[in-house]
């Protein structure tokens, strides 16, 4: 307390709450694949085509997916990437890769330490050893949504087959078909200089660059659909009207020529066994909300464990949650009506106290589906028992 001294008015700086909640970032996309150079099973970020090129190299035909995937992802108006180069696509344990410890992991599981990461695709790896693996990393660490491949000249038939053989039961996934052409760049094998080859390739990094895109110019609750994907001049299979009731209602995004339209995405769908989590919007809204509300409440740890800080914690997390309802991400007219903070007695009992457990409930109404869906945010305190 200030010590005065005299009569008179003072004027104090008052602190009712914390820091304010941020909004983590969601779109840095991870890369595994195979490259003509650079560090191998290391994790590397790349924030421009020239600078992938630069340590990575261009498309080569032994080297077919990578950064022709990474192309396709600056391309899109992805902005930021980290690249982990393996030795050998046809050896499905190099994707996976190894946790050995810090310093000592390989493949995918590079990734386990990089906390930018929040998008996560391995291009042309179709197997389902790999791509459950994907799914596995990605509902492990929460933070993140992978985005699939299908086999090149898969028709509707093994379509299915592959989507039914990789679940995500929470929604941590998306399948997109079909493959699409691009123009890669690569060196002429004579004369040594840049050119254009047409191939098809797997849309995972283009996809991942219009999700990139979607989210910087929109936000991360906007479903990265009926967005144009830059520089894919053909698709591998034209998906017709009738074709697409077929996949879409089995979780299968699309990806379709239009008239004068242009080629786009053409589909918002998971992979998820739960149909509250079939919307891709809605599963990486929540990824967004709680990683934001996990990082933001941390100064939490050790402060008192009472009403005043129980305040504190409602206030930040509404401030929060009032600003991602203006953006329009949340259901309701009012705040009222798009979200509830709780965090008080009625959250926790005595002994969650004891323990040194904060326990805040919270429930959102995001834009689709139009319903409450609850997650607990908790935050160990001073004293905190596991």
């Amino acid at each position: 307390m200030p010590n005065y001294l005299r009569p008179g008015v003072y004027v104090e700086e008052v602190k009712i709450g914390n820091k304010p909640i941020e909004g983590v970032g969601t779109s840095t996309a991870g890369f595994v694949g195979m490259a003509e150079k650079g560090p191998l099973n290391k994790p590397t970020l790349a924030t421009s085509w020239a600078e992938f090129v630069a340590t990575f190299g261009r498309y080569t035909d032994d080297q077919p997916f990578l950064a022709a995937a990474v192309s396709g992802f600056f391309a899109n108006g992805g902005k930021r990437c980290c690249v982990v180069r393996v030795v050998n696509s046809a050896n499905d344990c190099d994707y996976v890769g190894t946790d050995g410890g810090p310093g000592n992991k390989t493949g995918l599981q590079a990734f386990n330490d990089v906390d930018e990461v929040t998008i996560v695709s391995i291009p042309g790896a179709t197997s389902k050893t790999v791509q459950s693996a994907m799914i596995s990393h990605c509902e492990k660490m929460k933070d993140r949504f992978c985005i699939l491949d299908t086999t090149e000249d898969a028709d509707l038939d093994e379509v299915e087959t592959q989507r039914d053989n990789v679940v995500s039961e929470k929604g941590y996934a998306a399948l997109y078909y079909p493959w699409i052409m691009v123009a890669v760049e690569t060196l002429g094998t004579t004369s040594g200089k840049i050119k254009l080859v047409d191939k098809f390739i797997p849309p995972s990094g283009y996809v991942a660059g219009v999700f990139a895109r979607s989210d910087i110019e929109r936000g991360v609750h906007k479903a990265p659909a009926n967005e144009i994907v830059q520089g894919a001049q053909g698709l591998k299979v034209a998906v017709t009207k009738g074709k697409q009731d077929l996949l879409n209602s089995k979780g299968i995004n699309c990806i379709r020529a239009f008239p004068g339209r242009g080629i786009r995405i053409w589909g918002d769908r998971t992979i998820a066994s739960d149909d509250l989590w079939k919307y891709m919007n809605v599963r990486r809204l929540f990824i967004f909300l709680e990683e934001s509300i996990s990082k933001g409440t941390q100064w939490v740890a050790f402060d008192p464990n009472n009403e005043k800080l129980w305040a504190q914690v409602r206030q930040s997390v509404s401030a929060f949650l009032t600003l991602v309802w203006r953006d329009g991400a949340l259901m309701g007219i009012t705040p009222e009506e798009a979200f509830f903070v709780k965090c008080d007695r009625t959250t926790m009992t005595q002994n969650d106290i004891d323990a040194g457990k904060l326990i805040c409930i919270i429930g959102v109404a995001p834009a689709k589906p139009a319903e409450f869906v609850i997650f607990r945010i908790a935050q160990w305190t001073a004293g905190a028992r596991q």
